[in-house]
């Protein structure tokens, strides 16, 4: 793969020599083309457009520091041994801990910004499901999160991964016994799913989905519901079969148990302003 693009000259000031990573790169293209489309969208519902950048600078902050944040939570026993190495690596985030956190700072400044939240929240679901897709590329370009072993034809190495698909890697960190005749065929570094190819897939057909309906009349908020309930759902699936460490549930995963929670979030939502809509629509 290619987890480093190229490196800046020495002569830079402070960062000299420092890598781009393709990671890195993708995370910006992932913020940028969720602040253009949230951009469209809101200028398409009669709001101040240039108001998507305030809320996609809220969803940075919050997105890096909730990412690292809860990655700092799931592997705390390091902080006793390397505390700095662990809070101020490159590395180590964790999805959900930032989509969490930046919904709370990207809350907090629609209402700084007196925007209407449900009608926001409508305008950001197509974005938030393309710029997902987007920084999951950056995922696999860097060689991360990537799933179980498979001979099938989708299967690919990563040899320089973070970490690579390595045999002992697989078992001794995620559990997973790799099959004898994998290790013979290909040797000690084994293909995997791409499960982050999965996602920019699946997320990517969301995106679709929800920007061919975003004009269709509906109760607002609901746009947003049904883009929770199916980015959970897409991350549930694809879960079963990533290589984690962190199956705490039995088969589950934490990502999944709170994809579930967000998932019933999103139902339950569609349900009750399908059933407002219903209501009003008898009493009228």
């Amino acid at each position: 793969m290619y987890p480093n693009l190229f490196e800046l000259p020495e002569w830079v000031p402070i960062l000299g020599g420092e890598p781009i990573t393709s990671f890195g790169v993708m995370m910006l293209l992932s913020f940028l083309t969720g602040g253009y489309l949230l951009r469209a969208e809101l200028g398409r519902l009669g709001e101040d457009p240039e108001k998507a950048w305030d809320l996609v600078f809220m969803a940075v902050i919050g997105g890096i520091l909730g990412a690292k944040g809860y990655y700092i939570l799931l592997n705390y026993e390091r902080l006793a041994v390397d505390a700095s190495g662990l809070i101020f690596s490159r590395g180590g985030l964790v999805w959900y801990g930032g989509f969490l956190l930046a919904t709370v700072l990207v809350i907090w400044e629609i209402r700084r910004r007196e925007l209407p939240l449900a009608k926001t929240a409508d305008a950001a679901a197509p974005a938030l499901a393309l710029a997902y897709a987007v920084g999951r590329v950056g995922c696999f370009l860097v060689g991360d999160d990537w799933g179980r072993p498979t001979d099938s034809w989708v299967g690919i190495a990563f040899p320089q991964g973070a970490p690579p698909t390595r045999v002992d890697i697989i078992e001794q960190e995620f559990g997973i016994t790799v099959d004898p005749a994998l290790v013979e065929q290909y040797g000690q570094i084994v293909p995997v799913h791409p499960t982050q190819l999965y996602e920019v897939g699946l997320s990517t057909l969301i995106f679709f989905f929800l920007w061919r309906i975003r004009r269709t009349t509906r109760p607002e908020g609901k746009l947003f519901m049904m883009w929770l309930a199916l980015a959970g759902l897409e991350r549930l699936l694809v879960e079963f079969l990533r290589a984690k460490d962190d199956r705490f549930f039995g088969v589950l995963t934490l990502a999944q148990v709170i994809s579930l929670g967000i998932v019933a979030v999103g139902v339950i939502g569609v349900a009750r302003l399908s059933k407002q809509v219903n209501a009003e629509a008898t009493t009228a």
